[in-house]
């Protein structure tokens, strides 16, 4: 069972305070400006703009506050210039570690980062020291009550590379060729997509003791905490003990 979904509904459960909220609704209006920039305001012609304002709606985004940021990505209106890089580091006990980033500025964000990572134990990694251990792949996670053998059926046919069944959501995974065209069979199917986004999945995950994947875990929640980062990735193996156990901490 890949860790990505367990992770996503660790962090769901923990955005529920003002605080969070507010968090979430900057890292949309980044990743909206920029998806816009990259890919122009229509989304029907650009995939990432469109994926990005699913996701704000069902985070219930006020549909101006939507509209303001694919203004400001096209220059329809003013706004700070933003940066968009991917940092490399390592948790402690050896985790890679993927953080995307989105900033208005470069030396802020990244020596929040390194000291984010100094006082719990991890430190910056070298570029291309982490980025080999993953690999970009379309994510689809499907809710509600799910018929396993249709909706195999509808991705694989698709072009889905695999599906794996348990915990609150079934996990789609695709080439990124593939992704659009799988995303649109299942949401075609009537299935509800509970979140499609562009990921990094680790090659090979690294299983830790429970007490050691939560002081990795609790790295990453510090990490992405900051202001400027919109997405950890990390080689960890994340356990359902060690999911049950951050949630009651």
């Amino acid at each position: 069972m890949s860790g990505h979904s367990k992770w996503s509904t660790i962090k769901h459960k923990k955005a529920a305070t003002d605080k969070k909220r507010g968090k979430i609704f900057t890292q949309l209006t980044k990743e909206l400006t920029i998806a816009a920039r990259e890919g122009g305001g229509d989304p029907a012609f650009n995939t990432r703009l469109a994926l990005a304002i699913d996701k704000a709606k069902s985070n219930n985004m006020p549909k101006d506050n939507i509209d303001r940021a694919v203004k400001r990505g096209t220059g329809e209106l003013e706004g700070s210039e933003l940066f968009e890089l991917m940092y490399e580091a390592y948790a402690p006990h050896g985790v890679g570690l993927l953080v995307e980033v989105v900033t208005d500025n470069k030396n802020r964000a990244i020596a929040d980062l390194r000291h984010a990572l100094s006082k719990n134990g991890g430190n910056m990694a070298e570029g291309g020291a982490v980025a080999w251990q993953f690999t970009r792949k379309g994510y689809i996670a499907v809710g509600g009550k799910v018929d396993q053998d249709e909706l195999f059926l509808v991705a694989a046919d698709a072009g889905a590379d695999d599906i794996q069944f348990g915990g609150e959501v079934a996990e789609v995974y695709t080439e990124l060729e593939n992704f659009q065209a799988v995303r649109e069979a299942i949401k075609e199917a009537g299935m509800s997509v509970e979140e499609a986004s562009m990921v990094f999945e680790p090659n090979n995950p690294i299983e830790l003791a429970e007490s050691e994947a939560l002081q990795v875990m609790r790295v990453i929640e510090v990490i992405e905490d900051l202001d400027d980062v919109q997405n950890v990735y990390s080689t960890l193996e994340i356990s359902d003990e060690a999911i049950a156990a951050m949630e009651t901490a």
